[in-house]
């Protein structure tokens, strides 16, 4: 996109007639108003406003002030195969002239100028899983593909094949957009998929994660199904993650940080990655349990994380606790090159600001204090959350990880912690048909 178009300028070129000013809250909840091209002036000078608290989860009470969304031009997005004439532009929430610290946006764009201020870009991949379902006559969710019933359906071609004109809309969409959609499969779980794109700067890649959710619901829902990114849809299959690739370019030199030079005992640990690069895995490890409340923030995630047996399949593709491996899909921290980590505790209700955000600060911390690792496989020896609630406490102890989403402002730490324990409590509080079956008769 050229640098010296501006938003009008681009809605001209791309034919667009309406624009989506839109932004999440902290639980990735999109919001958004509608803009004639003929407002694209006004939006783009003054923002768009909207009533903070009415949004969700943001920080607001109906007293305050407008949250007014300021669109990021650089992140426009003509999505015409979802309407004719439609754009989406990302937009930064500010409140009375400045930028709003409880907007998720907000916080990855200070995190990416505190890496900046250490000398450092960070880069992003991201794996978006969901499923794809539908109600049956009973209003029971099963998958919207009714003949993918196989006990092991992962990569099956029969599949892919059934979900052939999904599947290449959103492949199709995702490469007329420039993002280099590069593979399409069926996951794990019956009904589940994962499709891919090349990775980008941080904030790209978020963005990207934000308008691939919005397209594949969208899209799915013109079809008569339902697209979840729900983390633990069904007890017996596996889940879908959110799983991040990472890395860091030095910003003086525009080169990678991760991969040994070779130079001297540049490779400790022997899997390929610099003294820096081996940092920045020890210090996600160090504050692990802490970053599960950000990068898997519900009650169910745990159900994934915490899964007390194997999938119909046989295997949960979960970490379990916060160690790290090379080429091995069983731990936390997956290295499978000398060119980038992979995070694997996020999962499908992660907000991609918030995740990336939170990891990054992790790894700069590690990076800061020297950290190490110890031998393949291994972590630090700190429990793993076993649910929501221990991992909000987890990241109430931590520094590091509340000063992330503290990094725009102070507050916004305590309230995410208190939003989730309430979401902890509220589920608490819920009778479910297992608490029927297991007590109604039983005394």
């Amino acid at each position: 996109m050229p640098d010296n178009l501006d938003l009008a300028a681009l809605c001209e070129a791309s034919g667009t007639k309406f624009l989506l000013a839109l932004f999440v809250d902290l639980n990735g909840k999109p919001c958004a108003k509608l803009v004639p091209v003929e407002a694209v002036d006004e939006l783009a000078t003054a923002g768009v406003g909207f009533a903070g608290y009415a949004v969700g989860a943001i920080g607001q009470e109906p007293k305050d002030p407008d949250l007014m969304a300021i669109p990021d031009v650089s992140s426009f997005t003509p999505v015409p195969f979802v309407k004719e004439g439609l754009a989406i532009v990302h937009c930064d929430p500010h409140v009375e002239g400045e930028p709003w610290p409880f907007a998720p946006r907000v916080i990855l764009k200070q995190v990416v100028a505190k890496a900046a201020a250490a000398g450092f870009a960070p880069y992003a991949g991201a794996e978006v899983e969901y499923f794809l379902l539908k109600r049956d006559a009973a209003g029971a969710l099963v998958p919207a593909d009714s003949a993918d019933i196989a006990a092991q359906p992962c990569y099956d071609a029969r599949g892919v094949t059934r979900m052939y004109d999904h599947l290449t809309s959103i492949s199709t969409a995702m490469n007329q957009l420039g993002w280099g959609n590069y593979a399409n499969d069926h996951e794990d779980g019956n009904g589940q998929f994962e499709q891919n794109f090349q990775y980008a700067d941080a904030l790209t890649t978020a963005d990207r994660v934000i308008t691939l959710r919005y397209l594949l619901s969208v899209l799915a829902q013109e079809r008569g199904m339902i697209a979840t990114f729900m983390p633990k849809p069904f007890a017996d299959r596996t889940g879908s993650g959110l799983h991040l690739h990472l890395s860091l370019r030095d910003t003086a030199t525009d080169t990678p940080v991760f991969p040994a030079s070779g130079e001297g005992d540049e490779d400790p640990v022997g899997l390929g990655l610099s003294k820096t690069a081996y940092s920045f895995v020890a210090g996600i490890l160090e504050h692990a349990t802490a970053l599960q409340a950000v990068i898997a923030p519900t009650v169910n995630s745990y159900k994934r994380t915490g899964a007390v047996a194997s999938s119909a399949s046989g295997a949960t593709w979960a970490p379990k606790l916060p160690t790290y491996g090379g080429n091995d899909r069983t731990q936390y921290v997956r290295i499978p090159d000398n060119q980038r980590i992979e995070l694997r505790g996020g999962d499908g209700a992660a907000n991609p600001y918030l995740a990336i955000a939170a990891a990054v600060d992790a790894g700069l911390d590690g990076i800061a204090g020297g950290l190490s690792l110890g031998e393949v496989g291994t972590g630090p020896e700190t429990p793993f959350p076993l649910t929501l609630l221990n991992a909000v406490e987890a990241f109430e102890a931590d520094d590091i990880v509340r000063g992330t989403l503290d990094v725009a402002g102070p507050g916004v730490a305590d309230y995410f912690a208190n939003l989730k324990k309430d979401e902890f409590f509220a589920y608490h509080a819920a009778v479910s048909d297992w608490e029927h079956d297991r007590y109604l008769t039983a005394f």
